[in-house]
Order: structure tokens, then sequence, then C-alpha cells
């Protein structure tokens, strides 16, 4: 395969140019159907006359159906686009990149998809269904699963299905936080999961961040420290990595705590904790869940995070992740990070 890859590249360039567009237009049609052209070429950044054509040409294939609802794809065109799946995987390297970027980062196993996050909130949803499908090959039996918040995570939930697993799934929030927008916390989220999948979940009703002394006192109330056992005992944890600046100002962190940030040249940030280039903490916010040092002990841990400018953080956090971490990335995170 790699071989007339190579050929083809040399001998007909445009002729892989014009099958990487299509294969992008049958899977943004896919993930957005019913769509109409004028949203669809403004995510995929073509103009309305140029994608025009190619539609006109997918549809003499019969590998769309448009209606008044919009675009859709024909079962032809499913099956068309499950086919050029691997074949552009191959196409664009992505095997040997995931492998690359595995040994580079130091933990068990790389998965990229296509796109950069930063130019299309698509490929979001690329990261979403990687993960759904990582997920279901690892869950067997009964699992605990702790999940983090953020727009990531809530792109995983819209990705998951009742055939995730053969057992009994209980989704409970990672950690606290109360007071952030409550599509993205943590307890919504578990929430959306638990019924996309038809199985539980658990609230964890407490702030993003709080004091040593409320701390301790928060850990004692019967009902969260119930809940705290259940986090403790996951065997499974789903969690985004943040850019350090944003996600200090979206926890409306104190001027002074920003200050520090800029100075001690804070990248990356995940679980409360933030970190520089190097991967030292620079920083870190006392929430009540899951703390850095407990992943160790948990089997499967799974890392999401795509988009070029977030290349830096997840580099930064992959020298304090445990061995045990699978990251799913996208296309444009994984060439910065290859690039240095």
């Amino acid at each position: 395969m790699q071989s007339f890859i190579d050929i083809t590249k040399r001998l007909l360039p445009d002729f892989l140019q014009v099958l990487q567009k299509r294969h992008s237009i049958l899977r943004y049609i896919g993930m957005m159907q019913p769509v109409g052209r004028r949203s669809l070429a403004a995510s995929l950044g073509l103009t309305e006359r140029v994608l025009r054509s190619e539609v006109d040409f997918l549809k003499e294939q019969n590998l769309i159906d448009i209606n008044t609802m919009g675009m859709s794809l024909t079962p032809e065109g499913r099956n068309l686009l499950e086919d050029l799946e691997g074949f552009v995987r191959d196409l664009k390297g992505f095997d040997v990149m995931e492998l690359e970027l595995k040994h580079q980062l130091g933990i068990r196993k790389v998965m990229i998809v296509p796109g950069d996050c930063d130019e299309s909130p698509m490929a979001k949803g690329e990261l979403g269904k990687a993960c759904a499908i990582s997920m279901k090959k690892l869950l067997k039996g009964n699992n605990i699963i702790a999940v983090t918040g953020g727009s990531t995570m809530a792109a995983v939930a819209e990705r998951l299905t009742p055939e995730l697993s053969d057992g009994e799934l209980l989704f409970v929030p990672a950690r606290g936080g109360v007071g952030e927008d409550v599509h993205n916390q943590a307890n919504s989220i578990c929430s959306k999961m638990a019924e996309r999948t038809h199985s539980k979940h658990r609230v964890l009703y407490v702030p993003g961040q709080v004091s040593a002394e409320i701390y301790d006192s928060l850990a004692k109330e019967p009902e969260i420290h119930e809940v705290l056992t259940l986090i403790q005992s996951a065997n499974m944890v789903l969690h985004g990595i943040g850019d350090a600046i944003t996600m200090a100002e979206r926890r409306k962190s104190s001027p002074e705590i920003l200050q520090k940030l800029e100075k001690e040249q804070a990248v990356g940030e995940a679980f409360g904790y933030y970190f520089n280039e190097e991967g030292r903490i620079v920083h870190r916010v006392l929430t009540i869940g899951l703390q850095l040092n407990d992943l160790a002990h948990i089997p499967n841990v799974i890392a999401v995070a795509g988009g070029a400018s977030k290349a830096k953080a997840i580099k930064a956090y992959m020298k304090q992740a445990p061995e045990s971490t699978i990251l799913i990335t996208d296309e444009g995170a994984a060439n910065k990070l290859l690039k240095g």
C-alpha cells in the first residue's frame, strides 16, 4: 500500500489532493447530516462555488443525497467512507506518527484523527469518536469511569452509544466543578454519558477549587465521601488537557495567580495542576476529587486533546502523565509535537 501511495504522490499529485478534499467533504457530511451547502462550505473553508462542483460530482456517483433538508450520505457513500479511512491514514502516515509520538512521550499509546480543532470544530467530533472506539476496546465487565469537564469531554459524550460495553457502567465526575459553564461541568458530562449508554452516574456538587480547611470539611460529608470513594475506585479516567492561562481565566483566578503563571511560563493544565514546558508543576489548585498521583493506580487513563495550539500543553503534561496513558489527539497537534 505504501509503495502505491509513494508512486501516486510522484506521478499523480493532483489525484491525492482531490481524494483528500472529497474524503473531507464526505466525512463532514456524514457527521453533520443533513447539512446545507453554506454551512458545509464554512466548516470546510471552501467557497460555495468550489463546493458546488464537488457536491455535483459526489451526487452523480450516488454517494450523497440532496433534498430540502440538506445533504446526506447514501448507503454507498457510507460504505465508501469507511473503506477510505484506512487509506487516508496510510496516505497521511498516521501509523508511523503514532509510534513516533508514543516513544517520544513515553506513554502506552497514541491515536491521531484527521483535522485540527483550532481550524474546524468538526475535528473535536473526530476526537470524541476515536475516544469512544478506544473505550469500547478496553471496557470489559463492570466499570467505574471518572470523567473531567470541558468541551472535549462533552464531544466524547456525544459519540457514546449503548453498545459501549456489555457490563454495567458507572460514570463519576473526576473532580468538583460547580460554577463553570453548566454544559461543560463534569457532573453534566457524566449525566450525558450515562444517558447515551443507558447506564448510571453520580454527581459531586462541590466547588472546583477550595481552601484546605473547606476541603477537609467537605470530604467528611457522607454523600461527598461516598462519591470520592467511588472516584478512587475508578478503573478508567477520561480527561482533557488545557492551556494554562485559558484554564486559569476560566477558573476566575486572581491577578496574582495569573501573574505567577506567566512568570513561571506555565503552558498546560490538568486536574488543577499547571505545568511549564519542562513538565514541572508551577502551581496547583486544591480540588476535590482525583489528584495527579492517583492516576498511577488506574489501569486505563485516556487523555483527549487536539489543536496545534495545544501541542505545548500536551507535551508538558505528558512529562507527568502515567505510562498507562492513551493520548487521543488530532493531526494539527501531532504535526506540531513531532516538529518539536
